[in-house]
């Protein structure tokens, strides 16, 4: 008798295992190639957009020293010199320019423009941009309308073709940058106020240098998922952790320049404005002085039109020695003496000194002290104190611009000499109290915004305290509080 029973041959089976292991281990192999192929472009891609935000803040900040140099070393001394900003003017044009150069010198700037409020070049790195309006586009005018700042990045690279670049070029990849231009009402501290807009800033920097070592790390990546995906994760984590670490240096570095950068301004550009003063102006403006005084007086009629000219240039030249000497004042202040001074005496001095003035501005002072000799005795420089006392009682007369009355009151409190001096003028604007005694901020249309200033820091050297305020009935009120001696 046959036995038909049919037997699975194991053979067949291993074999239909094994061919079904194959095929998943070849398609997960692939898909876990593809998975690591997708995987390492979508952080390649995330890795070149972190370098490209980076380049975008680095350019926030060159676009922020760049408008800081500008104010700083054109826009204040063009102001002083020139009496307004006209880039016509050769000398103002090659000033500006010499101070962009010195600011974006090493930076890869491919070209940089600055358009005025009507969106003409008003300056360029190319000159025979200068002037054409039709540079502007959506952009700069959304810039001057709502001082928006904007990044665009403009490459001849496909994103995805240039991985098998070996090599690219240079202007390949340019980072243009549109940031509004605006005047700055606090020039001290770490933090500076933004003012009104006074043009737009357009620069192009090339990035190909970042941009190559950007597709190179690209690469790098997507060799590692070809070879093995376990490579490919290991390789992507030493990548990354090496980019990690490369940013972290570069945010170091860049904070470590923007701190010795920023420090290195205060410095120089005291320095080059004082010296440009002293050296440029003192001395030629002492000669214009002098010599129109000594016209003057040979003048036998003082009312015919050369004598008036002839009073228009002293006076003027005058005013102009004053502003000079605020700067080298503030600049370089005289270190104060300390000896016996009697306020009194001091108060006394000033008054006898204005009192011409006064009757011709019909201005009377009221005193409130003692005039005991002894009796207002400080510790400080007499000189100095006088100039502050000088200072105070002509501001009070230029402020009411007329008759009035100026009340000057001294008293001893708890071992500090108080001083108040208080006009009936029309006060100090309450919004600009806090602002009053900062360097360059004046209400005046001729002013140098520096002599409260200069008298704060007379005042602190004694180790005394300032204090500016509207009186209760109207005017202003400046009180000084100096220690006995």
């Amino acid at each position: 008798m046959q036995n038909n029973t049919n037997h699975t041959d194991p053979g067949d089976s291993f074999s239909t295992t094994f061919g079904f292991t194959k095929i998943l281990s070849i398609s997960s192999l692939v898909l876990i190639l593809a998975t690591g192929l997708v995987l390492s472009v979508v952080i390649a891609n995330s890795a070149r957009q972190t370098l490209l935000d980076k380049q975008e803040q680095f350019a926030t900040l060159v676009a922020e020293n760049l408008n800081h140099q500008i104010y700083r070393r054109f826009i204040l001394p063009t102001l002083i010199g020139f009496g307004s900003i006209e880039l016509s003017q050769e000398a103002q044009y090659d000033r500006l320019e010499r101070t962009i150069e010195s600011s974006t010198r090493g930076l890869n700037i491919r070209s940089l423009r600055i358009y005025d409020l009507e969106g003409a070049v008003s300056y360029s790195i190319d000159r025979k941009e200068v002037g054409n309006k039709e540079m502007a586009d959506d952009k700069v005018q959304r810039s001057i309308k709502s001082l928006d700042k904007s990044f665009e990045i403009h490459s001849t690279i496909s994103k995805w073709w240039g991985i098998f670049m070996l090599d690219v070029e240079d202007d390949s990849v340019v980072l243009r940058t549109v940031y509004p231009l605006r005047m700055e009402d606090d020039l001290v501290g770490p933090e500076r106020k933004r003012g009104p807009l006074i043009g737009v800033l357009e620069l192009r920097q090339d990035i190909s240098g970042d941009y190559t070592t950007v597709l190179r790390f690209q690469r790098v990546i997507i060799a590692a998922s070809l070879l093995s995906s376990l490579g490919l994760f290991l390789m992507l984590l030493a990548i990354i952790r090496k980019v990690d670490r490369a940013n972290a240096e570069r945010i170091k570095e860049r904070n470590r320049l923007e701190r010795e950068l920023h420090q290195s301004e205060k410095l120089a550009s005291m320095g080059r404005m004082v010296a440009g003063i002293a050296h440029e102006i003192r001395n030629p403006l002492g000669i214009i002085r002098s010599s129109a005084e000594l016209l003057l007086k040979k003048t036998s009629s003082k009312e015919d039109l050369q004598a008036r000219m002839l009073k228009a240039i002293y006076d003027e030249s005058k005013r102009l020695s004053q502003t000079v000497n605020d700067f080298l004042d503030y600049a370089r202040p005289r270190e104060s003496k300390r000896e016996p001074v009697d306020v009194g005496r001091l108060l006394e001095q000033a008054l006898v000194f204005l009192e011409p003035e006064c009757e011709k501005n019909k201005v009377e002072v009221k005193k409130d002290y003692h005039l005991e000799p002894g009796s207002l005795i400080v510790s400080g420089d007499k000189d100095l104190l006088y100039r502050a006392f000088y200072n105070i009682l002509t501001n009070a007369m230029q402020a009411m611009e007329g008759p009035g009355t100026i009340y000057v009151h001294a008293e001893k409190n708890e071992g500090q000499l108080n001083i108040a001096f208080t006009d009936t003028g029309p006060g100090f604007d309450e919004d600009s109290l806090d602002k009053l005694t900062d360097p360059f901020f004046t209400t005046k249309d001729n002013g140098t915004g520096l002599g409260l200033t200069i008298l704060k820091n007379i005042v602190e050297s004694h180790g005394g305290a300032l204090t500016l305020a509207n009186g209760p009935e109207g005017g202003a009120r400046v009180q000084i509080r100096l220690p006995l001696a």
